[in-house]
């Protein structure tokens, strides 16, 4: 089992307590969960991706104290109160897809994965992929997702590019954008993060769970959050502003090393007052 980004440094900052509820909004591999549970906790996992679901209530069945259900985390607050789990104790949102997901999906969310189709949807109940949305946009408004999602400077080239190159060959696999976008792997990790973002609304996704998170969160209950590039981050920041929220920790905890998008995480902690 690949051992989550910052798996301890999480841990550690919920405060596990035996018999206390923990929600794991973003199940995945379940690494994080099953830590929680062996320091005697219960745990509430959502997991967005259904046949992650499938798979890991296989391999969990005989666990105690977990329950998986399948959900989009926005619905953090509906989810808990439909399975009679809060308030809660602890939540966390560890935003970065997992590397199954990657890896053997099959769904286009990795620009190394060239034959593979321009999916990325994290659900399938979703209808809209990344091949619809470069297919059938404007260029302008591919500009403004490239330009929002990932602050890419060459959103507005890449986007007349793709506009450009669609009339020629419906772009229908990451091979087929790659063609388009060029090779600089830097600009290909922005576009490919843009896309994904916007198939899943992730942003919004994060805004909203945030806001159900704390609905169902204990006086002096934990969130932590593990985020993975600055636009992320910034949401986060934002909201623990406008709600008044505390910060258990003056700078993000960082990962001190493993590979580059390890790199990138940054973890907060807040707690109601």
């Amino acid at each position: 089992m690949h051992t989550p980004v910052l798996y301890e440094e999480a841990i550690k900052a919920l405060e596990v307590k035996e018999g206390k509820k923990y929600i794991d909004a973003t199940f995945g591999e379940g690494g994080h969960s099953k830590e929680i549970l062996r320091w005697g906790g219960r745990v509430l996992g959502i997991e967005w991706d259904e046949n992650k679901v499938k798979s890991q209530k296989l391999k969990v069945k005989s666990y105690k104290n977990l329950k998986i259900v399948w959900g989009n985390f926005r619905n953090i607050e509906k989810i808990a109160k439909e399975n009679d789990f809060f308030p809660v104790d602890g939540i966390l949102f560890d935003l970065g897809l997992s590397m199954e997901q990657i890896g053997k999906s099959g769904r286009g969310f990795s620009f190394r994965k060239e034959s593979e189709p321009l999916d990325m949807r994290i659900s399938q109940t979703l209808n809209r992929t990344a091949a619809d949305i470069v297919n059938s946009l404007s260029s302008r408004q591919l500009y403004e997702i490239f330009a929002r999602n990932s602050e890419e400077i060459n959103s507005w080239a890449i986007a007349q590019a793709i506009f450009s190159a669609r009339c020629l060959k419906k772009i229908e696999t990451v091979e087929d954008l790659l063609a388009v976008v060029g090779e600089k792997e830097s600009t290909l990790r922005r576009i490919f993060q843009a896309l994904r973002i916007e198939v899943n609304q992730e942003f919004d996704n994060l805004r909203e769970g945030l806001s159900g998170a704390i609905n169902i969160l204990k006086k002096k209950g934990r969130v932590v959050i593990i985020t993975f590039h600055s636009l992320e981050d910034r949401i986060v920041k934002q909201f623990a502003r406008n709600n008044k929220l505390m910060f258990l920790t003056h700078k993000p905890i960082v990962a001190k090393n493993g590979k580059k998008f390890e790199r990138s995480a940054k973890m907060r902690i807040f707690a109601l007052n």
